[in-house]
């Protein structure tokens, strides 16, 4: 298999002399991906929002500058879609050097990795993401790698075995993760920058909807652009997707400009509500509410029940729900609240009740 195009300095990607080993990523179609590349922000400066975040890359970027040193190592956190992998994008062209692109759970063995490796270039950047999924053997396989710049190669079996120590250049892992739990201390503990991304405000939101409407040359009301920008769950992500829905919508139904009576038209039949829950987030509510009462409810009972996987509903769909207050977390399981309630129109049931008492 062939690598992941590497990521230039100048914004330009490796398309000659690539290495033919090495895992590659299962892609978006061509279009789609040079949409979203479009989309992107492409230097530190044109992000928006995140701005502690931004401030510390800023400097860290202006002492590796002045030191001539790569960067040191970074982890990225934080809830899916919400500008991990444009950090991890910008920074190397910020340093005007490569970046190579992989993912935790396509390097299954150290064998993997080590093609990144041989090829890193001094100052350059490896992006890992979902490095949370590394397996245990890759993972001690990158330590010295971090810490050292030095790889172990093991050679032959039993006492016929011996180790061969393999200098590198200098370079910088970047990892990505939504679940930063998962990492072991000591993986974890080798990155010496960690960046935790937040949701987003929505006038941040509103801002990088104008401008991704600018670059799709789609003309946006104001008032639509907030309509849009209050429904896209704190995640820059959903925005991006909500506007090209949208404006796909007034292509096909409208005169091509979105209005709020269009975007308001576009979300509804996207079943987006002005809360920003579309049907799985309704669905996992009401699963709550008519399978378990209410709750309390296990996680792993809620998904059997929705037939979803419990890393969807805990990396997808319980973030938001949480941070709109609709459901709680506690020892005994998932609860909804009474604001859950109310936004589905149902009547919450009575505490006092005998049959809630048992359990």
């Amino acid at each position: 298999m062939v690598r992941e195009p590497v990521i230039r300095g100048n914004g330009g990607d490796d398309d000659e002399g690539r290495p033919p080993e090495g895992p590659r990523f299962s892609g978006l179609p061509d279009d789609d991906r040079r949409l979203d590349e479009e989309l992107r922000p492409q230097r530190l400066e044109d992000i928006v929002g995140q701005r502690e975040v931004v401030d510390r890359l800023r400097i860290m970027l202006n002492a590796a500058r002045k030191r001539q040193t790569p960067l040191g190592h970074l982890l990225l956190d934080g809830p899916p879609g919400l500008g991990k992998t444009t950090f991890a994008t910008v920074l190397p062209r910020e340093m005007g050097t490569d970046c190579q692109i992989t993912s935790g759970p396509v390097l299954s063995a150290p064998k993997d990795l080590l093609p990144y490796l041989t090829n890193a270039g001094h100052g350059s950047i490896l992006f890992i993401d979902e490095i949370h999924r590394l397996p245990p053997a890759v993972e001690e396989f990158i330590y010295p790698v971090m810490e050292d710049f030095r790889v172990d190669i093991s050679l032959g079996e039993g006492l016929n075995a011996r180790v061969i120590n393999m200098k590198l250049k200098p370079f910088t892992v970047i990892g990505a993760t939504t679940r930063s739990g998962l990492l072991t201390a000591p993986l974890r503990d080798r990155f010496v920058n960690r960046e935790r991304l937040e949701f987003y405000e929505a006038a941040d939101l509103a801002e990088i909807v104008v401008r991704n409407a600018r670059k799709l040359k789609t003309n946006i009301t104001p008032e639509a652009t907030h309509e849009i920008a209050r429904r896209s769950r704190g995640t820059p992500r959903v925005a991006n997707n909500l506007l090209r829905w949208t404006r796909d919508f007034a292509d096909s139904e409208a005169n091509g400009e979105i209005t709020t009576e269009v975007a308001r038209e576009a979300l509804a039949k996207r079943e987006v509500d002005y809360l920003g829950l579309d049907r799985q987030d309704r669905r996992y509510l009401t699963t709550v509410i008519s399978v378990f009462g209410g709750g309390p409810a296990g996680l792993s009972a809620i998904g059997h029940s929705m037939n979803v996987s419990t890393d969807t509903l805990e990396d997808e769909v319980e973030p938001f729900l949480l941070r709109c207050g609709l459901i709680q977390r506690t020892p005994r399981g998932r609860i909804v609240t009474a604001a859950a309630f109310e936004h589905l129109n149902l009547t919450p049931p009575d505490p006092n009740d005998p049959q809630r008492k048992l359990f």
